[in-house]
């Protein structure tokens, strides 16, 4: 504790990262008192600077942080809180606060774009851009996405039985959208899935 670097405000900013994922869920502040109640509670609180108060973050949604470490930068002015997510860390919905991009230079590497395809997922969730796939499925409720995903499971199965090779790639890539969609519509983030599945390792 003694090594971080407060501000004049008596703050420091606090990156939030998804401990299975990598993904960047948010930025906020953390004062003496807030890193205090975080190291404490094991999960995270913050600063409000607009509020000028503490808050735990999902106290009112349910969408907790469980900490599962907190790092600082070279020059103890920032720190890295990589946390377990319950639900969307974005106040908005969205999975993470960072779904909407500047510029973008290229793809990102084919083992992250699940993450990425939430991402995106969560950009017309909350935008709800016109025309789009994703905003359709949405607004047609969950029965409807509930039919599509299993549709495309019955399509990789197809698939699977006839050898198709090519096809059972194109089909599960289906699959996973769908799922994604549905996961989006239910509130519940990919961490919280991968999760499940690292506990079930252990």
């Amino acid at each position: 504790m003694n090594e971080i670097k407060f501000d004049q405000a008596g703050l420091v900013p606090a990156i939030v990262q998804d401990w299975h994922s990598g993904q960047v869920l948010m930025l906020a502040y953390m004062n003496r008192e807030a890193l205090q109640k975080t190291l404490e509670s094991g999960e995270t609180w913050f600063y409000s600077r607009s509020r000028n108060e503490l808050w735990h973050k999902g106290e009112t949604s349910g969408h907790f942080q469980q900490v599962r470490r907190i790092s600082y930068d070279c020059d103890g002015d920032a720190l890295l809180v990589q946390v377990e997510q319950t639900g969307a860390a974005c106040h908005t919905g969205a999975a993470g606060c960072f779904f909407r991009t500047l510029q973008a230079v290229g793809t990102p590497p084919a083992e992250h774009f699940l993450a990425e395809l939430e991402r995106i997922i969560s950009q017309r969730k909350v935008e709800r851009p016109e025309g789009s796939y994703v905003v359709k499925l949405l607004e047609a409720g969950v029965d409807r996405i509930l039919k599509k995903v299993a549709e495309e499971a019955g399509e990789v199965i197809i698939a699977a039985k006839n050898e198709d090779r090519a096809e059972l790639v194109y089909e599960t890539g289906d699959l996973l959208f769908h799922l994604l969609v549905l996961l989006a519509r239910q509130d519940v983030a990919l961490s919280e899935v991968l999760a499940e599945l690292a506990r079930r390792h252990r």
